[in-house]
């Protein structure tokens, strides 16, 4: 199985991408991970409202492209509205598309969130939480959150649940 992380934005800061090597490097062993960049649409200094589903139709368009390239892959959106998941919910969504012999892409929208078209195409719709993340933050939480799911479906001793 392979997750392939489809993420708008490019040139992290620095924080940002020490945070995710270090996850991205654990993992390895457990999850083939692939990060894929995508670029963010050109923003006016203050965009009207067409002007955002403008950006977010563009960089959905490079989401979908990505996605199509690939066979039998879920694509998982991270979205504000999805569902709550526990860190053990997500070892069971991950062993169970395992066991279907699937792959994953999981989709970090823009700035201004994720189109329609990827919203409808989605497999499934997840939220990291109900607060406001920035968004170079949300790689590591997620990258932590599959290491630490991977952890739990591999007896290592890393998840300490309750």
């Amino acid at each position: 199985m392979k997750v392939r992380i489809l993420t708008v934005g490019q040139k992290m800061p620095k924080w940002v991408q020490t945070g995710f090597d270090e996850y991205y490097k654990r993992i390895q062993p457990m999850l083939t991970t692939e990060i894929v960049e995508l670029a963010a649409a050109k923003r006016a200094k203050n965009p009207s409202d067409t002007n955002l589903a403008q950006y977010r139709e563009q960089e959905g368009q490079a989401i979908l492209a990505t996605h199509a390239n690939a066979s039998r892959e879920q694509l998982w959106v991270l979205d504000v509205k999805g569902k709550m998941l526990s860190t053990e919910d997500l070892a069971n969504k991950l062993a169970a598309a395992m066991q279907q012999g699937d792959d994953i892409a999981l989709v970090i929208g823009g700035a201004d969130g994720v189109s329609p078209e990827v919203l409808a195409t989605a497999d499934s719709k997840w939220s990291l939480s109900a607060l406001t993340l920035p968004h170079p933050l949300v790689r590591v939480v997620l990258m932590e959150q599959l290491y630490r799911a991977m952890s739990i479906n591999n007896n290592h001793p890393y998840h300490r649940g309750n």
